[in-house]
């Protein structure tokens, strides 16, 4: 969140009205809204209302009309979820360029106050609190405070408290803004979409390591073919989301979205994409190392292309060297030479001029993955299209969103096999966990879908989506793993379920051998298939669990415990460098969405983006196989722990 900013246009409660204030852009006005949500989530509004600013915001900067002028002109839009108060204070500020409920806030909450909710920790009430009792305004007020110990005076603070405010604005001055996936993805998506239409644009599409499927994601960068390069750059930088524009030239402009990261446009010559896409997909590492193989045969590798080297290893005079640049004029006595430069349309085009196969964006990272594109050893990695189904999701029936009936439909219409309901079980209460009684009321439904799905098979009436071998729900459970190392339901109602999850969601501060006898304990049960996210992470807000890895690694090989590969943008876990380490082991993994609502089981293709990073291929994810071979993989683990 950020403070109130100066809005070009804007006549503030300081300022004189004009008889014609300026036109405001849809991006002020999407920055007055934002602001307008910040301060009354200060105020401690409630949270409906809050967020509905911010939407109005979010929903503004992205239409494809603008807002004043359509007022302007008598033609009210249609902004979608704006209701009837929001769309008035627009009207306001559309024709008079001010708006008195904003000017209101700004009196009654000063500016400042809406920074301190940047503070890991801190949030609405701990703001208005300390704004209350202690007069705090700005960050140099809090750490002030917090250092002389004021703040464990006020009610439900201690030194504690007090150590982790110190903690998150020392923080706040070295982070780095990193994105999830699945953020990264919704901004690329609209990006895309309001730039498809700016003529001559033949193909766009995002680069870096949004590309490459890292876990974060700081910058994007988007590459473009058209052959009116100036015409798309005015459009993107003037776009309604754009807060600021860092640089524009005739062909690349950075500009820093509203509320969002920074984004970097590329325009890329038509027929000449291939070393771009390269260049700009990276990483940095893998690109030095195309560069040494081409210096070697005699080439100069940059975004370009390849431009053939002179006898001394050096660009010809009046040539630019690679990664810099075009030259200008030759030095003076020098002619200039006409270089060799050599371009391709596609990426596997350019690697083949290097003797490389095409490498998969998510493999380069300088792991291996050149040595082994000369080897001819590169793996097929394994894709979404791979998976037969999903060995963990959630139902109204614990913490879930939809009901089991919903879950069901929705995975049957991916065409998917099966899908494995795994609700909690009874001790984690917090997410509503099963009792005993609700675990039999619960499989009784699951039996009575089957049912249903059978007939609808038989008769022809199933979603065309329907795979060869129907659908069937399979009845599992996401088992707690107590802090005494015990599970949370006895064998003998475990080995009535389809498949067995388990995960470690307590006690986390446990030392690190009882952490790992706690994950050991599950691997080893005869009646447990998967450790579900079993580093127990979420990205950026809880580290991984401190466990001995490779004796996890060893027992799951052993037993034949399938170690789990999260898609939840959140949590990816396990990470792409443990689930290599595991690989080498001999693990086999599933790739799960641990879906808590219907939409969220397309998280799978996170996790398949992580398990392609992992080098995985599809022999190794379990849920690459058919139901028939899944269950009877399930059945085998008894004898596979000598049970």
């Amino acid at each position: 969140m950020a403070g109130i900013r100066a809005v070009p246009g804007y006549h503030g409660p300081m300022s004189t009205p004009e008889d014609s204030p300026p036109l405001l852009s849809n991006g002020d006005l999407a920055r007055i809204f934002h602001e307008i949500g910040d301060m009354l989530e200060v105020k401690g509004e409630l949270v409906f209302k809050t967020v509905a600013y911010h939407k109005a915001a979010d929903a503004i900067a992205h239409s494809a009309v603008e807002v004043s002028r359509s007022y302007l002109e008598g033609r009210p839009p249609r902004i979608a979820g704006v209701g009837e108060a929001i769309a008035k204070k627009i009207e306001e500020l559309a024709r008079t360029g001010r708006l008195a409920f904003y000017e209101a806030l700004c009196e009654e909450v000063p500016p400042s106050l809406v920074a301190l909710l940047e503070i890991p920790g801190v949030g609405p009430r701990t703001v208005k609190l300390l704004h209350e009792e202690l007069g705090v305004e700005t960050l140099e007020d809090l750490r002030r405070a917090a250092e002389a110990g004021s703040l464990r005076s006020l009610k439900g603070m201690s030194e504690k408290t007090e150590q982790g405010v110190l903690a998150g604005i020392a923080a706040l001055a070295t982070r780095q803004e990193r994105m999830r996936l699945g953020q990264a993805e919704a901004i690329v998506a609209t990006l895309l979409d309001e730039l498809a239409d700016v003529p001559g644009l033949r193909s766009i599409q995002p680069a870096g390591s949004y590309r490459r499927r890292r876990e974060t994601i700081g910058d994007l960068d988007l590459l473009a073919e058209t052959d009116r390069p100036a015409e798309l750059v005015e459009r993107f930088t003037t776009l309604g989301s754009v807060e600021s524009v860092i640089a524009k030239g005739p062909h690349k402009a950075a500009v820093r979205l509203l509320r969002g990261p920074q984004v970097d446009l590329m325009i890329m010559p038509p027929g000449e994409a291939g070393t771009y896409l390269i260049h700009f997909t990276g990483s940095k590492e893998h690109n030095v190392r195309l560069r040494g193989i081409a210096r070697d045969r005699g080439w100069s590798l940059s975004e370009k292309g390849f431009l053939r080297l002179g006898d001394d290893g050096e660009a010809p005079a009046g040539e630019a060297p690679a990664g810099e640049a075009p030259a200008g004029e030759a030095p003076a006595g020098e002619p200039a030479v006409a270089a060799e430069l050599r371009t391709f349309p596609t990426e596997e085009e350019a690697y083949g001029f290097l003797g490389l196969p095409f490498i998969e964006p998510e493999l380069r990272e300088n792991r291996g993955e050149v040595e082994a594109g000369l080897a001819g050893t590169l793996p097929v990695l394994v894709g979404r299209i791979d998976l037969r189904g999903d060995c963990h999701s959630h139902s109204d029936w614990s913490d879930g969103v939809h009901t089991i009936e919903q879950m069901a439909e929705a995975a049957r219409r991916r065409g998917y096999s099966y899908l494995v309901l795994t609700d909690h079980t009874i001790s984690l209460a917090i997410a509503r966990g099963l009792s005993v009684e609700r675990v039999e009321a619960q499989r009784a439904i699951v039996a009575g879908l089957n049912e249903r799905f059978a007939r609808e098979e038989a008769d022809g009436t199933a979603p065309r989506e329907t795979p060869p071998d129907g659908f069937r729900l399979l009845h599992g459970c996401e088992l707690e793993i107590r802090a005494d190392a015990s599970l949370d339901y006895p064998d003998e109602l475990l080995a009535g379920y389809d498949l067995v999850v388990a995960s470690v969601h307590v006690s986390r501060g446990q030392t690190r051998e009882q952490l790992t006898a706690r994950t050991l304990a599950g691997i080893r049960n005869p009646n447990v298939d998967v450790i579900a996210h079993p580093a127990g992470r979420y990205i950026g807000r809880r580290d991984d669990l401190a466990l001995e890895w490779d004796l996890i690694y060893r027992e799951s090989v052993r037993t034949g415990t399938a170690l789990e590969l999260n898609g939840s943008d959140e949590r990816l876990d396990l990470s792409d460098v443990r689930a290599r380490r595991a690989a080498e082991f001999g693990c086999v993994f599933t790739i799960d969405s641990d879906a808590h609502r219907t939409e969220e089981l397309d998280n799978v293709r996170w996790g398949t983006a992580q398990a392609r990073r992992a080098w995985l291929t599809p022999d190794r994810v379990l849920n690459t196989r058919s139901r028939a071979d899944l269950l009877a993989w399930v059945s085998a683990k008894p004898e596979r722990v000598g049970v």
